[in-house]
């Protein structure tokens, strides 16, 4: 195995998550200056976290409920007014093309012919 491969403070820590007051020992390279007695009587390095397990909503159980309803409701709303538009600009489109070409009045036409000549 190579010597300089795996890192050299790799040690017990101890993780405190300061909100919920829960606090854990494991082992981590995490750098810290702070330390802690822990339950068996040593002194461990200290990390402070601002969440873990007990006080993540999804371990605790408080996860918000995602109002599912609410977005295919404005999803539905939103595909509805873009078909409506679509159709507007198609019967606008439809009614441009069968349109006439305005016939050229006589005099137009003597007016283009001398302009021509």
């Amino acid at each position: 195995m190579k010597k300089s491969l795996h890192p050299a403070d790799y040690r017990l820590v101890v993780f405190l998550d300061e909100a919920a007051k829960f606090s854990f020992l494991t082992k981590s390279t995490a750098a810290t200056s702070e330390t802690i007695k822990w339950e068996d009587g040593n002194e461990y390095p200290l990390v402070k976290i601002h969440i873990s397990s007990a006080s993540h909503p999804f371990f605790t159980g408080e996860e918000k409920i995602i109002d599912t309803e609410g977005r295919v409701d404005r999803f539905a709303a939103r595909m509805k007014k873009a078909k409506e538009h679509q159709e507007a600009l198609a019967k606008k489109a439809a009614a441009k093309s069968r349109r006439p070409v305005a016939e050229k009045k006589p005099e137009e036409e003597v007016a283009s012919e001398e302009t021509a000549a």
